[in-house]
Formats: C-alpha cells, sequence, structure tokens
C-alpha cells in the first residue's frame, strides 16, 4: 500500500499567488490540490493552519566541494544541508580540485552524486 499524506489548511506559494488549500500525497508525488480534500483512513494528516507551503527550491549556484576540497564539506554533507533547506534541485559550480571542467570530471562527479553516502 502506498503511504498517503494530507496537508490541510495551508497557505500555498506558487505562480506569484497564495491559495489556502489542501494538498494530498500519494507515495512521493502530489495527487491532488483542492480547496477541502477529505482524509482517508490511513493518511497521515498535517495541519498547517497558518503556515505557508513552497514548491521545492533550486540552488544554482552549489559549492559541493568534491573532489579536492573534502576537508570544507563533502557531496553527501552539503546535500543533507540542501534538502533540509528545502532545495530540490541544484547546479553545481566548478570550483573543486580539479575543476569540472571537462565531460570526463562532469562524469565523475554524476558518479559520486549517485553513489550511496
Amino acid at each position: 500500500m502506498t503511504h498517503s499524506t494530507l496537508i490541510k489548511n495551508a497557505h500555498i506559494v506558487n505562480d506569484n499567488r497564495i491559495i489556502e488549500a489542501d494538498v494530498s500525497i500519494k507515495g512521493q508525488r502530489i495527487d491532488k490540490v483542492d480547496s477541502h480534500i477529505s482524509a482517508s483512513p490511513n493518511d497521515t494528516v498535517i495541519d498547517a493552519e497558518g503556515l505557508h507551503l513552497l514548491p521545492g527550491m533550486i540552488d544554482d549556484q552549489v559549492h559541493f566541494r568534491e573532489p579536492g576540497l573534502t576537508h570544507k564539506g563533502t557531496i553527501a554533507s552539503e546535500s543533507r544541508a540542501a534538502v533540509a533547506g528545502g532545495i530540490t534541485s541544484f547546479m553545481e559550480m566548478p570550483n573543486v580540485n580539479p575543476a569540472t571542467i571537462t565531460i570526463a570530471a562532469l562524469e565523475k562527479s554524476i558518479r559520486l552524486l549517485n553513489s550511496p553516502q
């Protein structure tokens, strides 16, 4: 059975406006946004009265520090920090050592990002 979460009474910020609505989440996907959604018996319900709900943010200047500068941070530590701050997408800056300025270096970074941490 897919886990379901219902966020009630949220002030949803999207498309240059704020609406009060409920959000139904099935598994890891938003299933429905509406002014009133009834909870199912197995739903986890979150009352977001007075709270704002924002879409995942994009950080267009990430410094993951790996390779070469891991004394400052690693892909694992910096990506955990990004997720904790609501970041769901990123664009990494090539300020590592060696710099990510070749296809081979980019492929190595992608392998690091996809490896279990």
